[in-house]
Formats: structure tokens, sequence, C-alpha cells
């Protein structure tokens, strides 16, 4: 299993939410360079980026932070938020960027996934936020109607190979993550599952990398101290 340390953006600074709350909002680094150096120094192979406020505004206000992350690091680097049309898609995988997410557009306009996924494969991922077990978009601020596993199941018919997953009531809440939701999610979606939202504790990467899910995200708990990133890598491994 990949760790992927992430690091969320806002005006250009390293912040958490909690539990999606834009309100409950939280700085822990005014460089967000800096904090991918240091995943990069504890042995981190891939990073995964938010732009919070594209997420809420479909625009990328912070693509010149994000290019400067990968331009330091040389490290693998996805991101998510805001990522609503061919454009943006380019605008990022032309500037180096290895994997761009796929979020509100996923379920507002699947056919743009299915341009998207069969022009860059791979390169293409999907998130899914999940509350009460429906899908929220723009920035977790609206719920769909779409079902979780149906939509996972739609996404994997457009040819999509990586889902992100994250259960919001465990984001940044730091009471571990769903491993329930996980195992049905891997066992029902034929794809790469990345889990995120709540992974906090050493047990919780023991018992995501024992579901030999693709990946797991770490955030708060790498800022708080609750999870020594280098020791999560070697666990992952």
């Amino acid at each position: 299993m990949l760790i992927y340390p992430a690091i969320d953006l806002y005006e250009g600074k390293a912040v958490r939410l909690f539990k999606g709350d834009y309100a409950q909002m939280q700085i822990f680094s005014d460089d967000p360079i800096s904090v991918a150096k240091d995943f990069a120094a504890q042995g981190a192979k891939c990073i995964h980026l938010v732009d919070l406020e594209g997420a809420k505004s479909g625009t990328t206000p912070n693509f010149d932070t994000v290019c400067a992350i990968k331009k330091a690091t040389n490290l693998f680097c996805e991101i998510g938020g805001g990522i609503r049309d061919m454009a943006t898609v380019e605008k990022y995988l032309s500037a180096g960027i290895d994997r761009v997410i796929l979020g509100t557009a996923a379920v507002t306009t699947p056919g743009f996934v299915e341009e998207a996924t069969a022009k860059y494969g791979e390169k293409i991922a999907v998130g899914i936020d999940i509350r009460d077990g429906l899908v929220a978009i723009k920035g977790w601020t609206e719920l769909s109607n779409e079902n979780a596993f149906n939509f996972c199941e739609k996404m994997a018919n457009l040819g999509v190979q990586t889902m992100v997953c994250t259960d919001i009531s465990k984001d940044g809440a730091m009471q571990g993550a769903n491993h329930a939701l996980y195992q049905e999610l891997s066992e029902k979606c034929k794809m790469q599952i990345i889990a995120s939202g709540g992974v906090s504790s050493m047990e919780d990467v023991k018992r995501l990398a024992a579901m030999n899910i693709h990946g797991a995200i770490i955030g708060k708990a790498y800022y708080t101290g609750a999870i020594c990133l280098k020791d999560a890598i070697e666990v992952a491994r």
C-alpha cells in the first residue's frame, strides 16, 4: 500500500478542515513547499494535493503552488479540487502533474469523465466524497442523489482506474478511518482504492494495508504528530 501524505491548499497555505467545514479551517503552514520537502525526506513517493478554493469555485487559484511543489520534490503528485473541464485537466498534466482527480464534475457531467479517461487513461482518477452513503459535491457543500457504490460501478464502466474515497464524517476528526467502508469498496469496486479521511493512527495504517488496497491518505495526523510519516510508509510497504 502506498502512503499519500496530503497538503490541502487555501490561499497558498497548507490547511486542514474539520469534516469538510470551511468555517473550521486550521492553518498548519505558510510554506507548503517545505512541508512537501519534509514528506520526501521521510521517504514519501507521492503527494495528495487538494485546492480547497478550487473545489468551491471550479477554478485553479493554487496552480502555481501545486507546480512549485512538484518542481521542488519531483514526487508523484495528484491534484483534486475544481477540475471540471478538459482545459483544466490539460493545464495540470501539461505542467507535469502526474494525476488529476475529478470530483464534482464526475457526478454532474459523467461524459467529461469518459472523455478525460479516454484521452489520458490512468492519469485520471475520480474522488468520491461520501456522506451518509451519498456522494457529496462542490467542496462537500452539497449532497447529490448518487449512491456511493452505484457511483463507483458507473465510474469503473467509464474506464476509471483509481478512486480516492473519503468518508467526510471522519475527515479531520482524528477518530479513525471507516474500515468497513473501505473493505466494502475494495471488494465491490474493481479499481485502485485510495482511502482518505480519518487515517489517524498506526493501527489505521496497519488495518488498511492488510486489506490490500492501493493507498491511504494521511493528512491531519501528520501535522499533529499523531502518525510518524516515515514509520507509516514502512508499515504500509
